[in-house]
């Protein structure tokens, strides 16, 4: 760890002494780019998409499609507020989007499509209005589904730039890549210990650590799918934690079982899935839903599936958890790349305090208040001024005193 917080540290570092030139230089070393602009043109864009199969956009349409309809349902549910508290004093609260974001879609060991969905979409109903969108080249050349998802998605800027050298370029700003006020979006180590040693300079919407999966079952569940959905999040990378928690000693062993048996087959991620069961698995065996509940909650997966007759008994008392799939006919995989809701979520147990990446992420909850008659003006400020000196702030307190001065005798009038 103390390796990676030196190089990252020494890449925005160097970012921020020697911009564009420093973002060239670290763009091919690591990733064996370094064309005239990172920035791609309308042109280039037009160029890359055409080169998608219409099935692909038809999905990627389709899913994006998802994200939009959950996220505008979110935003709706976002009012802005204004009350009177008293005789002719409000209080209220609007609800105003972040100016610009810089949006980071991975694309390293997978190109991750989908992240293009949960970002720049969610970003853009919330209204931002400029999303700077970035992503690594994939084998040395720009993905073209992924930069088909940005834009797709509305966004304003794509870049095909990955790593540290990106988000250092979009959080301090460069010639050519103007700066941005927030950075969202996952990725690897790297990535997450460049957006914590950011965080302050712009805002961040998490730090995310390698991705989990949780899956509670009874004696109901299907051994062959509780199998496939550990795996399938194992494939993401060796270090990444997969659990079960069952009141059912007999599934354990059967889903243990069915998981050597599902690796041992032609699946093309088995190594990596392999090495992360096998360093990172656990199954817990618990003696009632109320012992599997206390032990989930501890654990705060970032994705927990309730695998049981009665799904929504856990959905009705469980508190920690990043995202929640009910039932055999949802699964982890849908939310990562369909469904709707975000896949950008909290791990590392950080879900005891924090949800995901949502439309409110984007926007600034901002405060106002308004004293309309001076009567009111007046009972404030003797209240506030006394109060003041309590504190000590006898500047605030002069302040009060001279509204109340001037208010309480146009009051008296």
């Amino acid at each position: 760890m103390a390796e990676i917080q030196s190089t990252v540290a020494s890449i925005i570092e160097a970012v921020r002494e020697r911009g564009d030139t420093a973002v060239r230089e670290y763009s091919e070393q690591f990733d064996r780019w370094a064309p005239q602009s990172f920035r791609l043109d309308e042109e280039e864009v037009e160029r890359l998409v055409a080169g998608v199969d219409e099935q692909t956009l038809e999905d990627i349409r389709f899913a994006q499609k998802q994200v939009r309809c959950f996220a505008e349902a979110q935003r709706a549910s976002m009012t802005d507020v204004e009350v009177e508290v008293l005789p002719d004093v409000f209080l209220g609260h609007r609800h105003l989007p972040i100016s610009d974001v810089g949006a980071y879609v991975p694309g390293g060991r997978y190109p991750m499509v989908a992240s293009a969905h949960m970002s720049v979409v969610t970003a853009k109903v919330a209204g931002v209005p400029r999303v700077a969108s970035c992503t690594p080249p994939f084998d040395g050349r720009p993905t073209p589904a992924t930069i088909a998802a940005m834009h797709l998605a509305g966004a304003d800027e794509i870049y095909v730039l990955g790593g540290v050298q990106a988000l250092a370029a979009l959080a301090i700003g460069t010639d050519t890549i103007p700066r941005v006020s927030m950075l969202v979006g996952p990725g690897n180590s790297y990535v997450a210990e460049a957006k914590r040693q950011l965080f302050g300079e712009v805002g961040i919407d998490l730090l995310a650590g390698p991705t989990e999966i949780l899956v509670v079952a009874d004696e109901s569940a299907d051994p062959r799918i509780v199998a496939a959905d550990l795996i399938g999040q194992a494939e993401h990378g060796p270090t990444s934690p997969g659990a079960l928690i069952t009141t059912s000693p007999d599934l354990a062993e059967r889903v243990e079982s069915e998981i050597e048996r599902q690796l041992g087959g032609d699946l093309a991620t088995a190594e990596t899935a392999s090495k992360a069961w096998s360093d990172h698995g656990k199954v817990y065996v618990v003696e009632s839903p109320e012992q599997a509940i206390a032990k989930a909650d501890e654990l705060a997966y970032e994705h927990v599936e309730i695998l049981t007759e009665d799904p929504r008994f856990y959905l009705e008392r469980m508190t920690n958890y990043g995202a929640l799939f009910l039932g055999e006919g949802t699964t982890v995989a849908y939310g990562d790349k369909t469904i709707g809701t975000n896949h950008v979520l909290p791990t590392s147990g950080a879900a005891r305090y924090t949800g995901g990446l949502w439309v409110g992420k984007f926007l600034k909850t901002v405060t106002h208040q308004e004293v309309r008659h001076p009567t009111s003006s007046a009972r404030i400020g003797e209240i506030c001024a006394r109060q003041c000196r309590v504190e000590g702030f006898e500047g605030h307190a002069r302040s009060c005193d001279l509204r109340v001065e001037k208010f309480g005798a146009a009051a008296s009038v």
